[in-house]
């Protein structure tokens, strides 16, 4: 199989670990991150309008909702890719799970210093009522995006192709 096919599969199946993580959250009446905001942000961004004080009350936009969840997996896909530029095609073929779980949370730099200020939340979560909850939901859902690279990666060496 070509390592970019198999990174895009790698960068899909990681992040729907995320959304699975999600899904068993809601299971316990814990809210996570609702993609409307992200593809509003991003919705926005064509009007140069990379800041919002409150995203939340940032009038919404057509189609934020599909904006929000195909940019939610281009991104998974997109850090997968960076797994493979940091440790080459050989971690594909043989998976462990340091370098999964290293890019996992490394990634967490993407909400604590651009989503999340973007957003009107502060760097890290710090204008948000209660950041230190924000930053522990943020921190496991970028846990759990590591775990999927490896446990994706695993279960590709089994698929014959």
């Amino acid at each position: 199989m070509n390592i970019v096919v198999k990174t895009l599969i790698v960068g899909i199946g990681a992040t729907l670990a995320m959304d699975i993580w999600s899904f068993i959250l809601s299971l316990f009446n814990i809210k996570s991150l609702d993609y409307r905001f992200v593809g509003r942000w991003i919705g926005n961004i064509p009007k140069r309008q990379y800041f919002h004080n409150n995203i939340m009350n940032t009038p919404s936009i057509k189609y934020e909702l599909i904006i929000g969840w195909i940019s939610h997996y281009l991104i998974g896909i997109s850090f997968a890719f960076l797994l493979l530029v940091i440790y080459g095609k050989s971690w594909f073929n043989k998976p462990f799970l340091f370098p999964a779980l290293l890019i996992g949370i490394i990634t967490i730099i993407a909400p604590f210093f651009i989503m999340q200020p973007a957003f009107g939340l502060g760097i890290a979560g710090s204008n948000f009522p209660e950041p230190d909850i924000l930053r522990l939901k943020s921190f496991m859902a970028h846990f759990i995006y590591g775990i999927g690279l490896y446990v994706s990666a695993l279960l590709l060496m089994y698929v014959k192709a």
